[in-house]
């Protein structure tokens, strides 16, 4: 009987030891692809998300999918990290129930966040979309008739955040949304609307809860629209219209943000389908040193969506060219802003 207990003793001291080893262990390395582990040791389930820079602070907004979540809400996660490699669960910032006039299954996508230095808070957007009551179920994209930007406001970058209210942008339809903030810290809204067979860049009101004036409407049929301003030239960067699938995500430039915009062209090899991966950021770490472009992308695993993957990845960019590498693990510097690969 005492070897017994000590055996017992000696497992759960092993327990102990093993999860305490996974929640403590750092990580010095971006390993694109592959189960990216927070602080308590889980995959980082952020999926569609956006990232915002407060002080020294990176703070990680995504969809949050992992199998235990009660699927009568919809969840947005947060995470925050010094470095960029290694993120803290800060819990759910949002959680949402049902808006009452969507009917059946519905769904809240990419959720960006900006932080409104005049009014001291942070307002989320996020693409809310189902069918809706007085829709035909015959009707193409029944399932998607909503298509609406809601917003949220919080106290704290890591929430709770209030739910406001939902609508279209512009008076469009409005699905998948992207964000923008420029260098001189000007908000943008970057959304698809599918009837107008491309995406708009809208700018944001004094308090940031309405999309209030047209920018530049670029008329290409793409979703997952993000952009960054580089040395001089803009960058903007989507993805063809295939759902779950991937596909050749492109990029166009342009000397100012109203455009005009130039053609688009591959970010990658068009056979590897941009690696798998879905475009839902380009984001900009301006170092002492250098400033890198990384390109956040989504690996998506439709039947399995709490296991989806990231694409993060230094992106080669200058004087009009952007291009995407090979994916292979890197380490990123954010004070120096140097990104450098790893054997």
């Amino acid at each position: 009987m005492k070897i017994k207990k000590l055996i017992y003793s000696l497992s759960i001291l092993l327990f102990q030891i093993s999860v305490s080893y996974a929640i403590d262990i750092k990580t010095d390395t971006i390993k694109p692809g592959e189960l990216w582990p927070d602080d308590q040791g889980n995959h980082v389930q952020a999926h569609g998300g956006g990232i915002i820079k407060i002080k020294d602070t990176f703070y990680w907004y995504g969809e949050q999918r992992s199998k235990e979540i009660d699927t009568n809400f919809r969840y947005v996660s947060c995470y925050s990290s010094k470095d960029l490699m290694n993120w803290k669960f800060r819990g759910n910032a949002l959680v949402l129930s049902k808006p009452d006039t969507v009917l059946g299954k519905w769904v809240l996508e990419r959720p960006k966040v900006f932080f409104n230095s005049k009014t001291g808070k942070y307002v989320m957007y996020m693409h809310i979309d189902g069918s809706v009551r007085g829709t035909d179920r015959k009707t193409p994209g029944w399932g998607y008739a909503y298509a609406r930007v809601g917003v949220a406001v919080s106290d704290k970058p890591t929430g709770p955040f209030k739910y406001i209210r939902s609508f279209r942008p512009l008076g469009l339809e409005s699905r998948d949304i992207g964000q923008f903030v420029d260098d001189d810290g000007t908000p943008y809204l970057i959304f698809e609307s599918r009837p107008s067979k491309g995406f708009y860049i809208a700018g944001l009101s004094d308090d940031y809860l309405d999309a209030d004036r047209e920018i530049a409407f670029i008329q290409a049929p793409l979703e997952g629209g993000a952009i960054v301003h580089y040395k001089g030239l803009y960058y903007v960067v989507g993805s063809a219209l295939t759902g779950w699938r991937p596909n050749p995500n492109k990029y166009a430039t342009a000397t100012r943000l109203s455009g005009p915009w130039s053609e688009f062209q591959d970010i990658a090899p068009p056979a590897t389908n941009t690696y798998g991966a879905q475009s839902t950021m380009l984001l900009k770490v301006v170092g002492q040193q250098e400033t890198t472009v990384l390109f956040m992308g989504d690996q998506w695993r439709p039947q399995q969506q709490w296991d989806s993957r990231y694409l993060w990845m230094p992106l080669k960019i200058d004087d009009g060219k952007l291009w995407l590498p090979s994916p292979r693990p890197f380490t990123i510097d954010v004070k120096s802003g140097k990104a450098s690969a790893v054997d």
